[in-house]
């Protein structure tokens, strides 16, 4: 097989990362943009040693599932990868995705359910973060996500998948601030003023905070005056803040922020309770699947226990906590980062809730601390850590300060089947899993798994 060599095939399934699947000669091929049952003719692109890489040159029989993606821009952009697959194959695949990743990662066969479909599939996605730059010759302002495999902005004027005020707020910010001469930033020269516009958006009030992110220590006249024009354009923007971030990486915001206008948070609605959380704050973008998340944890807990005490590791804004403190004794919650702790205890006061304690420290320490203490053992454990997943020192801690049940929420079918593996070394029971599409046309799935702890020896 080599570069620029072509060959007619059947694409036989999807990868994790949302390429098309075949094989030449006994050799892997991945495809970019392929659907499972479609017949192509492809251009190998790249020969590794037990993989290949090709593009798409001809689709020849199109698979049956391939529709006409709703977004024109759904190529070129490679935000959403699957938006050519129609919706109700998307979830097969991903169910598949899942299936494949337990049993060659976690060695576990287990049967997974379909994925709990979004409610909501077009402007679903509530957290929006562009990157800005600048043409050089005309000046324009251009903002949009970056295109596959590079940091080239991809001008986007319209995205379906995102409340279309997030549309109207960034036209607003491409042409006003070239107006006001504010200037793009250039990620090789480090030189420009305006990094990110961020939108989070509510579900609940329909209102927005918009946080925008300089190339600077300070505001200057012109974000300032940025700042003024879009408050005053849109009503629906309840705060404008300015994160500072001079760092020469792909760090998207930092922890220095300023609100010039307004409010500083935003408010979303997740099964009966109101949470409050800033621009930096971790929250689900989908609150509709979010919500079908929390709901599915909280009957669970409901069926099979009564009045439990339960611990919310790496709480965030102690979003699970807060929504089963109904239907439990106590919750405990560790979660380091102070500012989600604070939006935690405004919550926690706004919700009337009384049980709930939040420890502002790190997880590992909280964990030594109640292991040499003996603290009172908890009778369910949920963790919902970031992709990278959790390591077995803490999963150790974990399983000794829990009785009967773990809920992990994972983002990452791959570190989810890893740390599973792990957890069955140790005479774990894998109760079940089940996928929630929280990420509409991308490759991406939320899952939940709920594991026995009963024949662990502690």
């Amino acid at each position: 097989m080599k570069v620029n060599e072509e060959f007619n095939v059947t694409v036989e399934k999807l990868s994790n990362l949302g390429f098309g699947i075949t094989k030449i000669d006994g050799m892997v091929v991945f495809i970019e943009n392929a659907c499972p049952e479609d017949k192509l003719l492809i251009r190998i692109k790249k020969v590794n040693k037990n993989f290949a890489n090709a593009e798409i040159k001809e689709i020849i029989t199109p698979s049956s599932h391939r529709i006409e993606p709703f977004c024109p821009m759904q190529k070129v952009c490679g935000a959403c990868q699957l938006q050519f697959i129609d919706y109700d194959y998307q979830l097969k695949i991903k169910q598949e995705i899942v299936k494949d990743t337990m049993r060659t990662i976690g060695n576990i066969n287990i049967d997974i359910p379909l994925p709990v479909a979004s409610p909501e599939i077009k402007e679903y996605r509530c957290k929006v973060q562009y990157p800005i730059s600048q043409t050089k010759v005309s000046k324009r302002l251009l903002a949009g996500y970056y295109k596959p495999k590079s940091h080239e902005t991809v001008n986007i004027k319209y995205c379906p998948i995102q409340p279309e005020i997030c549309d109207r707020i960034i036209n607003f910010i491409r042409e006003k601030g070239a107006q006001l001469g504010v200037s793009g930033y250039n990620e090789q020269s480090h030189i420009g003023e305006l990094r990110h516009v961020v939108i989070r958006y509510s579900k609940y009030n329909e209102q927005v905070l918009l946080t925008l992110v300089v190339n600077s220590n300070k505001i200057s006249n012109e974000i300032n005056e940025l700042s003024k024009a879009i408050y005053n354009e849109f009503n629906d923007i309840t705060g404008i803040c300015i994160n500072f971030n001079t760092k020469k990486s792909n760090l998207i915001m930092t922890d220095k922020s300023e609100c010039v206008i307004g409010n500083n948070y935003i408010e979303e609605k997740l099964s009966d309770k109101v949470f409050s959380f800033g621009s930096n704050s971790f929250f689900q973008v989908n609150p509709k699947s979010a919500e079908n998340i929390f709901e599915y944890v909280k009957n669970y807990i409901k069926n099979n226990f009564k009045n439990p005490s339960i611990f919310d590791a790496y709480a965030g804004v102690t979003a699970f906590g807060i929504v089963l403190s109904d239907i439990c004794e106590k919750v405990v919650s560790v979660e380091e980062n102070n500012e989600a702790v604070e939006w935690a205890k405004k919550t926690i006061k706004n919700n009337n809730i009384s049980n709930i304690e939040i420890n502002n420290m790190d997880a590992e320490k909280f964990f030594e601390h109640s292991i040499n203490n003996q603290i009172e053992k908890f009778d369910i454990t949920i963790i919902d850590p970031p992709r990278k997943g959790t390591t077995e020192k803490t999963l150790d801690y974990i399983v000794n300060i829990t009785k009967n049940k773990i809920i992990y929420v994972s983002c990452n079918p791959a570190t989810l089947a890893r740390d599973l593996k792990y957890l069955l070394s140790k005479g774990a029971q894998l109760e079940s899993i089940q996928p929630f599409d929280m990420f509409c046309h991308t490759y991406h799935i939320e899952n939940v798994a709920i594991i026995d702890l009963k024949d662990v020896n502690k």
